[in-house]
């Protein structure tokens, strides 16, 4: 898959962490990604269920749209 497929995804899709990483939709690792959840630096994840998060298409686009200047109020970790 490719970031190609990504900009078709609609809004309000789910995507799971295997998906930012294969894709390239992120330029760093998972334990990156996950300390930039934690900072407010990246789109916080939903939970799921008890084994599966994933982040909404929508805050990773804007997320996408400014990386250096993301903010996100509400923290969270795995």
């Amino acid at each position: 898959m490719k970031k190609m497929d990504f900009e078709s995804l609609p809004s309000n899709a789910i995507v799971r962490l295997s998906t930012l990483l294969s894709w390239g939709i992120v330029p760093f690792s998972a334990s990156t990604l996950w300390r930039k959840c934690k900072t407010g630096e990246f789109p916080a994840p939903l939970k799921i269920s008890k084994c599966v998060t994933g982040w909404r298409v929508k805050d990773l686009r804007c997320w996408l749209a400014n990386p250096a200047g993301y903010l996100n109020d509400k923290r969270e970790g795995p």
